[in-house]
């Protein structure tokens, strides 16, 4: 569809705005501002109102005459007001609001009808259908919960009928409900909110229409919200201020959740009728709702209850652990019984008989997660909800009695059989009754599997809404809104089971035979070993059960996690599957990318470009079938039509056009020089050269190759030759072109009418002449071509010079004239002949001087295209490489690549630009880089190193040409460089910037309006364009940087070159208003006016940045002050006004109070989603970035919402990432494969088979009208919502939405490159997982999704770090375990039994492989040869191994437990601002040492403890191999945690920095702190923040810590009774006595503590004298002991071992107690102890590190392996850490 001509409108308008509320500064005069549509006045001459579509939707607004007056005096329908207006008038909504919300449906409704297919008839109409589809989306979920609540809903529409009045309902009806979200602030985040207050003001609005009277006046109704009482305050406001109050009820997010209301809980409120008895309407302010309502009054918690617990886990996904229990319970009753195989012990019948027990236990769960609900829940329980506590009771009541019914039945069994003394008949009889009694208890799950067959069943019946069906499922959960109808269609269904039920198998066969079975002999042994002799106090009798737990408990828990370990190898190899039928991986690099080019034109045509448009919005089968077949020819290379595609034709000259424009990206981005530039791009044809030009990198080297074959195949015939020459396309071209090329550059240089012109015009006649024939190798000696391309090449060359020496220019001339006229021929002829033939001069004067000597004319300089054209000549006759390695940067050579093969991939169709869905993208934005500054980028860190002499040496490539743009564009001189503002935008492009953003995102609007001109050019448009672009960019490029010759030279003062580049030169002026209708990008800059007013330079950059980009929009929080302390707070949408040269304000809409009650970043989002536009959101984080190729795709990808996946259109757009910072060291490598594994193979498997991907972050495309409706694109919660992206995902999965993931198309994403920067990162997402365990979101989905997409929720969500943690767990029972048995002793007495090693070695092996990283490894390995060939994924990964990745995954383990451990048990979760720079800084060991003490060191040194003192008291360590093979992993563990952050610490082993952090840690150790000390200064400081999480846990929390720390006093326990001083002795005494020497210890420490204190200042010898004392009387009493006792010298060490631990235990229990204990003597003693716990834990891990340090060597080792992929582009890193840069 082209653009329409603009018909002359009827009548202007003038809107007359609504007064704005006081005291609102004065909005902009409508008239002079607009946002994209100057719908305010139809007669502007503006592009986008030429769309009949605009103005029919702006005219059916304006339908207002016959509607009832509003009884204002202000108000004049014949003043051009329209619907909004008159709504506003009613209902008192903000001004700005009414204009912001008419463009919007202006806007949505005119690109709507354009979609139309076929058009309308009259396209001057807004056309019902659009109208009504519109409705029915926006207004679907109110429907459906007026539904729910069996509520008719409040819209009278007239089925059928397509009138004026019934048309004008529906735009009322759709208004109404935009104006209402629109100013309802944090009230997005609550929609059934929203549909309660839109139901009742659309029950007025029917009122006002219907013309209602009002009983109580008498007069015509008015409604409860109007001017006078408008929206804002009298509605959004009293919600807001509950909302807030709540919030600050929560103290920032650290009281329980379960002590406030969140939005959640606001929100569901409202999925309950009583909704209406209590708020009614107009709503009741004093209602129990509302914050005004006492606390003891108030309404509670809502829906769900967040109890903070780690039983969390099992309540939420009980079918799971209910599954693994059972088979637990099962394998170990078959294995018992000793058999080889399971299935001999199943025919056994007592065996078969014991597994009934399966059913107690089931029952015995069933009691457990009663309990758990009725535990957690309680609170829910109300009059209101009366039957929720019954439910409670009822079920723990049918539980129990289950467990009894079971338990008797059983009983009876065995009765009868001992009776009976064998399995009689009545015993058999008691078991058919026990299994017939079991049928019933499992009806539950038989029906859930009847419905999972058959998911359209159980899909109906909670879409029904039925009261009598509630009754029915009232037992098994509570009725909600959410989470109904969600299960997938029988396909999807039947491949995610397959799925399952292989990897459960898999799970269950290793399980039994190499973890559970090996077990059973060991444990009888231990169970049979009777009266052993205890090193110690044995509490636990002589039965040796403690020993048989510590054993299982390790095998137990990796049982319980191993499922992770499979779904980890099966999703790979699923993944792959995928991905290889999917495509992708098929160009991997350029020279594979060399093979297909010649197919791109046709690609590209076929995916990018529309095709004919079928009158049927549903494509027909036939349809399919024929785009199926021609996308497999397309693929593979079938067919004529796909093998040479000749410059003449359009459709290649259009695909010259598309590569062009993406080579001059790659220029503009500085990827690639001039030189590839010219070497890549696809030259327009020109010169009539007959074929398509292909760029010179594929035809380098071809011409040489077909001319050796020339010469070989000289006595051939011509079509042998020809058809040799033909097998390869590029080959052909190369000859043809060469030919031709040279055949117009000798015609043109030789002078018009002259007579070596009418010789060359004829020598060329005849060779074409003998070539149409077929005769050239009959006329002419092939071999003689060799001399004719050596002095082609010499001319050429003489051409190119900068000083042109025309006598050589003729000599070369004449010398090939004499070649080809005398020597080429096999027949030689005489002069006369050839004079005859035209080949020779007639009669030439004496005077006339040689042949050509005056003939020659070159063109000037003023013709940049002729030596443009002669370089790329030269280019095709000389070069004598391939050029593989063209271009040299890697990011673009991945790029192309790319973009290649996505051609090649199953995409939709791309419809007309006009056709396509309008889009926004969303970018929030703080407080961070926005272009870096020059001041910034010089400065010097300590070692003497700038971050731009950093980016030049890691981006050496990129520099130089940037260097040279530069020069091209007019600044010669390097300071002149320096100093402009292109350097910090080329820094800025680097980095994780706001720029680079914008940058890549308005890539999205330079290819809509590319797309634009060619969709609407004609065939002439396009071959004219072609010529203008190639003399445009000829003159741009020709500045003599190419070997070219010296053109019109620019002068170094002159701006830099601002000029439009390629096809944007043919514009026709309508592209930029298209563009503009289909696609907005709006900033969400918070504090921008903050920043403004402060006069911060980010204010300036983010001007700048809308200055440079026309469809950039920035959105912020605006504040007005008031009075003293009033202040207002509004939501500001800016542009930067081309024509007026200023920043304009577009909106201004007041908010009810503040923005952020809940969390930061949503909370930035929701104030301005409602400034975005289109049917799509595409939410972009700030570090991401975009590429022209990539944005080309984008309307394909939109095209996916039209598209059934399964059951369901997609409601979400999942879109594969590409990470950029993996090439600034070995971690951010480490840390890029890891992303890029989880954005690629991860996510494509979470979309199919298994259908549980939800929303990880950006840059994901959100169907906006689904999602504005329903919440939002987040959640905003404080604290339970951090990780608020997935909540998006878990959102749209319980309300019925779908989300896929699609592969053709990518976005660029940073990430974190520093080790403190990535394990801040990987804290707040395990402190975000944390969270989710006790979100409601995860309840749901654990109950409401079918049991096989349960799992995929749980293995892909929480459950990777809940089996994280278990890992680590596992190491710590294993180590305390074999501690338990070898201080014991049984360990020597009964271990040394090969089938128990073998269970050991299982779960070992298994614990290891996961703490290696060698399952987070798995996908990326996989998905590294599915792009990139395996060898070169196998080399990576032994790379990566060589630069210690897996002690970087060991690390990250620690982290991730830490931090999901912690939250769960203690909370404390928040924002962590990791920061985005790059990081070449060495960090202090005092920093490494407040990030990882807790996490990590402390951890690290107990189980070396533990290995130690287990080494010394294990008879089993005596043998060396099998003490290594046993605790080798654990010692892995160990040295990853405390080494790793000096590993990958730049210069973190170098000597002298090493003597700086240890003084810098003593003086930060010993800084005693005060109120406003940070914790950087001050250990004391830190020391207490460090504990912060202890003061807001529950008491639960208190305890199970106390429970934790409880394990410091084994070692004490265990190595007393190893003392020689007990003589053996095992009495408790022992232990008892041993106290005696922690109070003295304590007791000498708080002496010496006092005498420090009391004297050491002022009465100095003093305290030297008690100094003195104490330590001879501790002497005394040591060699007192040593006398007369039997104390070993040796004692004295292992003391240490069991009293260090003993002392850390009592401070961290004393932690726990701390409010008890601060005030008393006590705490200042715990204060003194704990720091000097933490010199010594400093000190512990500073000595290898100083070690390391100290030898040669190292140093230069650690660098190498931390840069290695640096290295490998460049970087001169170790100049960069010793700061030796050259000036």
């Amino acid at each position: 569809m082209n653009l329409r001509q603009r018909p002359q409108p009827t009548r202007g308008r003038v809107p007359v705005d609504a007064p704005p509320l006081p005291p609102q500064p004065p909005p902009p005069i409508p008239g002079e501002v607009y946002n994209i549509i100057p719908i305010h006045s139809l007669l502007t001459d503006h592009p986008s109102l030429r769309y009949p579509e605009v103005r029919a939707a702006a005219a059916a607004l304006r339908f207002v005459d016959d509607l009832r007056r509003p009884p204002f005096p202000d108000w004049d329908p014949s003043a051009g007001a329209d619907l909004l207006d008159w709504l506003s008038a009613f209902f008192g909504f903000q001004a700005d609001n009414v204009r912001n919300q008419r463009e919007h449906l202006v806007l949505h409704l005119a690109n709507a009808q354009m979609r139309l297919n076929p058009p309308p008839p009259n396209p001057d109409a807004l056309d019902p259908d659009v109208l009504q589809s519109f409705r029915r989306k926006l207004l679907r979920n109110y429907t459906l919960w007026c539904s729910y609540l069996g509520k008719r809903h409040s819209l009278r529409l007239s089925s059928g009928t397509t009138d004026g009045p019934s048309l004008r309902r529906e735009l009322l009806y759709v208004s109404l409900y935009l104006l209402i979200w629109g100013e309802s602030a944090n009230l997005r985040f609550m929609p059934e909110c929203i549909c309660y207050v839109f139901h009742h003001m659309a029950m007025e609005l029917n009122d006002i229409l219907e013309a209602r009277i009002d009983e109580n006046t008498g007069r015509p109704f008015l409604p409860s919200v109007y001017r006078q009482k408008p929206f804002l305050k009298s509605i959004v406001m009293p919600i807001y201020q509950t909302i807030k109050i709540e919030v600050e009820g929560s103290r920032n997010g650290r009281a329980p959740h379960s002590a406030w209301r969140n939005y959640d809980d606001l929100n569901e409120y409202f999925w309950s009728r009583r909704c209406f008895k209590t708020l009614k309407w107009p709503i009741e302010l004093d209602c129990n709702y509302f914050a005004t309502a006492d606390k003891s009054q108030r309404v509670g918690k809502t829906g769900f209850v967040e109890q903070r617990s780690f039983w969390n886990v099992f309540r939420s996904f009980d079918r799971l652990w209910v599954l693994l229990i059972l088979l637990l319970q099962s394998m170990i009753i078959i294995a018992w019984e000793g058999t080889e195989y399971p299935w001999q012990a199943l025919e056994r019948r007592h065996v078969q008989v014991k597994l009934l027990t399966v059913f107690i236990t089931w029952s015995g769960l069933r009691l457990l997660q009663s309990v758990l609900d009725a535990g957690t829940q309680y609170s829910l329980v109300s009059r209101d909800t009366f039957f929720l506590g019954l439910r409670m009771v009822l079920k723990s009541l049918v539980a129990v009695t289950w467990i009894v019914v079971f338990s008797v039945f059983y009983a009876r069994i065995w009765s009868q059989k001992n009776t009976d003394d064998d399995w009689s008949q009545e015993a058999d009889r008691r078991i058919v009754v026990f299994l017939k009694t079991a049928l019933v208890f499992i009806i539950p799950e038989l029906l859930a599997l009847a419905l999972f067959i058959l998911p359209w069943i159980r899909n109906g019946i909670e879409e029904l809404d039925w009261r009598i069906l509630y009754l029915f499922t009232w037992w098994f959960h509570t009725r909600i809104f959410v989470g109904r109808g969600v299960r997938e269609g029988l396909v999807n269904n039947m491949k995610y089971a397959l799925f399952w039920v292989v990897v459960l198998a898999s799970k269950i066969s290793f399980s039994y035979f190499l973890q559970i079975k090996p077990l059973v002999a060991p444990t009888k042994v231990l169970l049979h070993l009777h009266n052993m002799p205890y090193g110690w106090h044995e509490f636990f009798g002589r039965t040796n059960r403690m020993a048989i737990i510590l054993l299982w408990t390790p095998v137990i828990l990796i049982y319980l996690m191993d499922l992770q370990i499979w779904y980890s190898i099966f999703s790979s190899v699923a993944g792959a599957t995928i991905g290889l039928f999917s495509h992708l991986g098929e160009i991997r690099n350029i020279e594979q990318l060399r093979l297909r080019f010649q197919f791109f034109a046709s690609a590209i045509q076929f995916n990018l470009m529309p095709g004919e448009q079928t009158l049927s919005p549903q494509a027909t089968m036939v349809k399919k079938l024929r785009d199926a077949i021609r996308r497999l020819r397309l693929r593979y290379g079938l067919g004529q039509p796909y093998n040479k595609l000749e410059s003449s034709q359009v459709e290649a000259t259009r695909f010259a056009m598309i590569w062009n424009e993406i080579m001059i990206t790659l220029r503009e981005e500085d990827l690639i020089s001039d030189r590839e530039f010219e070497l890549l791009e696809l030259a327009p044809n020109c010169w009539d050269i007959r074929v398509i030009r292909w760029p010179c990198a594929l035809l380098c080297n071809e011409l040489l190759l077909a001319l050796s074959q020339a010469s070989e195949l000289a006595d051939s015939s011509d079509r042998y030759l020809w058809l040799k020459i033909c097998v390869n396309e590029y080959r052909r071209c190369a000859v043809i072109e060469a030919y031709d090329s040279i055949k117009h550059l000798i015609i043109t240089i030789i002078k018009d009418n002259t007579e070596e012109k009418s010789i060359a015009l004829k020598l060329f006649d005849c060779i074409d002449e003998h070539i149409q024939g077929g005769k050239l190798t009959e006329v002419y000696k092939m071999t003689i071509l060799t001399d004719i391309h050596a002095k082609l090449s010499l001319l050429l060359q003489l051409l190119l010079s900068d000083t042109k020496d025309m006598s050589k220019i003729v000599n070369a001339l004449q010398a090939l004239y004499e070649l080809s006229v005398r020597e080429f021929p096999k027949v030689k002829k005489s002069i006369p002949a050839l004079m005859q033939e035209g080949l020779a001069p007639l009669g030439r004067a004496p005077d006339a001087g040689f042949l050509f000597e005056n003939a020659v004319e070159l063109p000037g300089d003023e013709d940049p295209v002729f030596y443009r054209q002669l370089r790329r000549v030269q280019t095709i006759l000389t070069s004598r490489d391939s050029m593989h390695n063209v271009p040299v940067n890697l990011e673009a050579r991945r790029r192309i690549a790319f973009f290649g093969n996505s051609l090649f991939m199953n995409m939709p169709l791309a419809p007309y630009v006009e056709k396509m869905m309008a889009f926004t993208v969303l970018t929030p934005y703080y407080d961070e880089d926005v272009l870096y500054g020059e001041v910034g980028l010089r400065k010097e860190n300590e070692d003497g190193i700038s971050t731009l002499f950093y980016l030049q040496k890691v981006y050496e490539d990129e520099w130089a040409n940037f260097l040279e743009r530069m020069r091209r564009e007019g600044l010669e001189d390097v300071e002149d460089i320096l100093e402009s503002r292109e350097l910090r935008l080329w820094a800025s492009y680097r980095g994780q910037t706001l720029s680079r953003t914008v940058r890549g995102m308005m890539y999205y609007y330079r290819a809509l309006k590319m797309l634009s001109f060619l969709d609407s050019a004609s065939e002439m448009d396009i071959r004219m364009g072609t010529q203008n672009i190639a003399s445009h960019h000829s003159l741009r490029s020709s500045n003599g940087s190419l070997n070219g010759p010296p053109s019109i030279h620019m002068s170094a003062s002159r701006m830099l070159d601002r000029a439009p580049s390629g096809v944007s030169l043919l514009f026709k002026g309508s592209e930029n208003a298209c563009a503009l209708m289909k696609f907005t990008y709006v900033i969400t800059c918070q504090v921008y006016g903050v920043q403004k007013a402060g006069k911060d330079q980010r204010a300036n950059d983010i001007l700048y940045l809308m200055k440079e980009n026309e469809a950039v929009r920035v959105a912020y929080i605006d504040e007005v002050h008031s009075g003293r302390d009033g202040v207002e707070f509004y939501s500001v949408l800016v542009k930067y006004d081309q024509q007026l040269q200023r920043e304009v304000e577009i909106y201004r809409i007041q908010l009810p109070g503040p923005v952020q009650l809940g969390e930061g970043k949503p909370e930035n989002q929701n104030h301005a989603i409602i400034f975005t536009r289109g049917d799509a959101l595409q939410t972009i984080d700030m570090n991401q970035d975009n590429y022209f190729e990539e944005a080309l795709k984008m309307r394909n990808l939109l095209e996916e919402f039209k598209k059934f996946y399964g059951i369901r259109r997609p409601t979400i757009l999942g879109v594969r990432e590409n990470v950029f910072t993996g090439s600034v060291s070995s971690l951010a490598w480490f840390m890029s494969a890891q992303e890029t594994s989880f954005v690629t193979l991860g996510q494509r498997v979470l979309a199919n088979p298994l259908k549980v991907r939800m929303h990880y972050g950006h840059p994901d495309v959100f169907d906006r009208f689904w999602f504005l409706t329903r919440g939002g694109i987040s959640k905003a919660s404080k604290v339970i919502n951090i990780s608020e992206d997935i909540f998006a995902g878990f959102n749209c999965t319980l309300r019925r939405g779908n989300v896929t993931h699609h592969e053709y198309i990518q976005v660029g994403k940073g990430r974190d490159v520093g080790l403190n920067q990535i394990s801040l990162f990987e804290a707040k997402v395990a402190s975000g997982n944390g969270e989710q365990v006790l979100s409601r979101d995860i309840y749901r989905l654990g109950h409401r999704l079918d049991f096989f997409r349960m799992l995929s929720v749980f293995y892909t969500t929480i459950g990777f770090y809940f089996n994280s943690l278990i890992v680590v767990l596992t190491v710590y029972t294993f180590l305390w375990g074999r501690l338990y048995l070898a201080l014991s002793g049984i360990e020597g007495r009964a271990m040394n039994d090969s089938a128990s090693n073998e269970a050991l070695a299982a779960i070992l092996n298994q614990q290891f492989a996961v703490q290696l990283g060698l399952f987070t490894s798995l996908p990326m390995i996989v998905e590294n040869s599915l792009e990139h060939g395996f060898l070169g994924a196998v080399w990576d990964f032994l790379t990566m191994q060589l630069q210690l990745a897996s002690f970087f995954y060991t690390f990250s383990l620690g982290t991730q437990t830490h931090y999901f451990g912690r939250t769960i048990l203690h909370g404390g979760a928040k924002y962590r601002a990791t920061g985005r720079g790059f990081v070449v800084e060495h960090k202090r060991f005092a920093e490494n040492y407040r990030l990882y003490a807790r996490s990590h060191f402390v951890k690290g040194i107990e189980l070396g403890v533990i290995l130690v003192v287990y080494a010394s008291q294990s008879p089993m360590a005596k043998d060396t191999f099998v003490y290594i093979a046993m605790t080798i992993s654990s010692w892995f563990l160990v040295v990853s945690w405390i080494m790793s952050p000096f590993i990958f610490n730049p210069s973190g082993f170098d000597w002298l920095k090493t003597v700086y952090d240890y003084d810098d840690f003593m003086k930060w150790i010993w800084n005693g702190g005060g109120m406003l000390t940070k914790a950087d200064h001050s250990w004391e400081t830190w020391w207490y923040e460090e504990q912060d999480h202890l003061r807001t846990t529950g008491l639960w929390g208190k305890l199970l810590e106390i429970i934790l720390d409880l394990r410091f006093f084994l070692f004490q326990y265990g190595v007393v009774y190893q003392l020689g001083i007990t003589q053996g002795s095992t009495s408790i005494a022992v232990y008892l006595l041993s106290w005696i020497y922690m109070v003295v210890a304590v007791a000498i420490h708080v002496i010496m503590a006092y005498a420090r204190d009391k004297y050491a200042a002022k009465e100095h010898i003093r305290y030297r004298f008690i100094q003195l004392l104490v330590i001879v009387v501790v002497l005394l009493v040591i060699i007192l002991l040593l006398e007369f006792t039997h104390l070993e010298f040796l004692d004295l060490v292992k003391s240490l071992l069991a009293f260090v631990p003993t002392g850390w235990g009592l401070i961290s229990i004393a932690l726990v107690l701390r409010p008890f204990l601060q005030s008393t003597m006590v705490w200042d003693t715990v204060v003194s102890l704990a720091r000097l716990y933490d010199m010594l834990f400093g000190i512990i891990v500073m000595a290898p590190v100083a070690f390391l340090s100290w030898l040669p060597g190292f140093q230069e080792m650690q660098i190498r392996i931390l840069f290695n992929e640096a290295f490998s582009r460049g970087l001169q890193i170790s100049r960069i850490l010793t700061g030796k840069k050259s000036s």
